[in-house]
């Protein structure tokens, strides 16, 4: 009891000394902090916005990090899914509403589109909060935002500090950092997640803050499973995963991730089912095991897809990280739709093949307008092609399945990814970033959404002009 005791006692003084580094370099002489309106008011009101899978995810792990931080009770409402659910949201919406990504495959769905805008628009005006903040998803967050900070004015109310959480990529596209002035206008404070791209907000005029990669908090609800080490490495139990779905110890195991939207999966799966069956004749047992996002219509959709496939497939629900690491950890390659899947794939060390298509149209607009050679993020961080990527036309069966194979049987490319993966994820560490002075116990305090949650509680409230 003693013990425990202590620990909650230097985790609180951790906390408070935290929050007085975030008091000293975010606030500005003369105006009161969130933290401090919010004290007066009895409570925080914080509207919140996700619009995606990775997005769910990252807005519940800042809920409770701002609940844990905050002197006040903090209450919330917005959109979001089942990880925010669980923190206490009731979403005003299906947050599936509005998982539309790409130009032309958002045009069927544009008239639900408005309405929801229009509707989230509403009801943050009517909720009053102190703060706002969305989470990725920009296509929808900075029109809500942008709609949002137009109503302030006309109706006389204060204005409430607009935060978005994952920066826009903007170094990825020609004329993207031009285009961040603009966001001025709606966005109070960036978090960002990529280390090189705070200073380029700031250098434009935006306040943005590095909070590292928020994938990297796996590791952290992992720590009570003993499924975790201390360099950023996720190792699951792969016997444990094999005992509970029934998998045969010789069988070798492809971890396949189609996404997370209903439009990338249903492009994605027949591909990838169509490319095993290509493979599946160069093992004596392959076993394939899909990631389904808590998405109930990917849900459906991959349900009743599978019963068709030419290998055994064992689904994995998503929302529970330990079996998800477990399953990582029995496979022997993955095969991933491009996006956050790829820095999972490098805590857990797992070599894979990313592969990705859109529409025809968006695919010209990428070829057209990135300048980046690379679509997975640990190639763009590193500059290097460590992991392989099939894109586009070239993401056909006929070509994908040789990359697969290689890499399943070549031990040093395996290797190679798992050896840069150490470099990468050190690059994503929020704690590099935070001062000197409060770095004592740095591993277990400074999260990403322990940083994102202490420059909210510290940052300076407006008024509407």
């Amino acid at each position: 009891m003693f013990l425990k005791t202590a620990s909650n006692v230097k985790i609180g003084l951790n906390r408070r000394r935290f929050l007085c580094v975030w008091n000293r370099s975010l606030s500005v002489l003369g105006r009161e902090s969130v933290r401090d309106l919010a004290s007066k008011d009895g409570e925080l009101r914080v509207f919140i916005v996700a619009g995606e899978v990775s997005g769910d995810i990252i807005a519940s792990r800042f809920m409770n990090s701002l609940r844990k931080l905050s002197p006040c009770p903090v209450r919330f409402t917005g959109v979001g899914g089942l990880m925010m659910a669980q923190q206490g949201l009731d979403t005003l919406f299906p947050m599936e509403d509005i998982a539309v990504m790409g130009i032309w495959e958002l045009l069927p769905h544009l008239t639900k589109f408005r309405l929801r805008l229009k509707q989230t628009v509403e009801s943050a005006l009517t909720f009053q909060p102190h703060v706002v903040l969305t989470v990725d998803s920009k296509g929808f967050s900075f029109r809500f935002l942008k709609h949002l900070r137009a109503r302030y004015g006309p109706q006389g109310l204060a204005t409430p500090q607009h935060f978005h959480y994952v920066a826009p990529s903007f170094w990825a596209w020609r004329g993207g950092e031009s285009r961040l002035k603009g966001l001025m206008g709606f966005v109070d404070h960036l978090f960002c997640i990529l280390p090189f791209e705070a200073q380029i907000c700031r250098s434009n005029g935006l306040a943005a803050t590095f909070v590292g990669h928020p994938t990297l908090e796996d590791v952290f609800d992992l720590k009570n499973n003993k499924c975790m080490d201390r360099d950023w490495k996720v190792q699951g139990d792969g016997e444990e995963f094999r005992k509970k779905y029934g998998v045969p110890s010789g069988s070798k195991i492809i971890s396949v991730l189609p996404g997370s939207r209903l439009q990338e999966v249903t492009r994605m799966l027949p591909i990838y089912a169509r490319t095993l069956e290509l493979i599946k004749d160069s093992f004596s047992e392959l076993t394939v095991v899909i990631h389904v996002a808590p998405n109930k219509h990917v849900q459906d959709y991959i349900s009743d897809t599978v019963r068709k496939w030419p290998v055994p497939v064992v689904l994995v629900p998503g929302g529970s990280t330990c079996t998800k690491y477990n399953a990582f950890s029995a496979s022997q390659i993955a095969l991933c739709t491009s996006g956050t899947v790829a820095v999972e794939m490098q805590l857990a060390r797992l070599p894979c093949v990313v592969a990705y298509r859109a529409h025809i149209l968006t695919e010209w607009f990428i070829r057209y307008k990135a300048k980046v050679p690379y679509i997975s993020l640990p190639n763009i961080v590193l500059d290097s092609p460590i992991i392989p990527e099939t894109l586009f036309e070239a993401c056909t069966p006929p070509q994908l399945a040789p990359v697969l194979l290689e890499l399943m049987h070549d031990e040093s490319l395996r290797q190679q990814q798992i050896t840069a993966a150490n470099k990468f994820l050190s690059l994503l560490d929020p704690r590099q970033k935070v001062d000197a002075d409060s770095t004592h116990n740095p591993f277990f305090e400074y999260t990403p959404s322990v940083v994102a949650a202490s420059a909210v509680l510290s940052s300076t409230m407006g008024t509407s002009v």
